[in-house]
């Protein structure tokens, strides 16, 4: 089964291409975008009524870019890697790349549920229970780590 976490990152990779990020902060821009898409999906499991907001999303009942979910990601990634990093000028490329991985994320789940590779259900799962802690946990560590601070 593929990994939520896999995913997001294989998504964030091949839409970040089409943005100019200076090779030295590279890393922790993916990883912050990455970071920040899986924290919001993490945070809505843990909220009443974020499993079904998450599974419209990602079965594309909900729209992208309309989506509370996304606008969450946008907010995480705001505060903990374009204010950090000072990105100024990349911050509008790069803030608008969100609504795109969403979509584009929903869209891989949608066309590959069933067939053995995603499991939706699975991935609901780990977002809510014990995985989504150590989802989330993960995610926070990393971004710390790729941003210099300590958990």
């Amino acid at each position: 089964m593929a990994n939520i976490q896999d995913l997001i990152q294989q998504i964030v990779g091949a839409s970040a291409a089409k943005v100019n990020i200076p090779a030295d902060i590279k890393d922790q821009v993916l990883g912050g975008l990455s970071n920040s898409i899986l924290g919001s999906l993490t945070q809505t499991a843990t909220q009443a009524g974020g499993l079904d907001m998450i599974k419209n999303l990602l079965t594309g009942k909900a729209d992208a870019a309309s989506s509370p979910i996304t606008a969450l990601a946008g907010n995480l990634f705001s505060d903990n890697v374009i204010k950090k990093l000072n990105l100024g000028s990349l911050a509008p490329a790069l803030t608008a790349l969100i609504p795109g991985i969403m979509s584009k994320l929903s869209s891989v789940i949608k066309d590959q549920d069933g067939d053995g590779d995603v499991d939706l259900n699975d991935i609901l799962l780990s977002l809510k229970g014990g995985a989504g802690a150590g989802l989330l946990g993960a995610a926070t560590s990393i971004l710390g780590g790729l941003l210099g601070k300590k958990k």
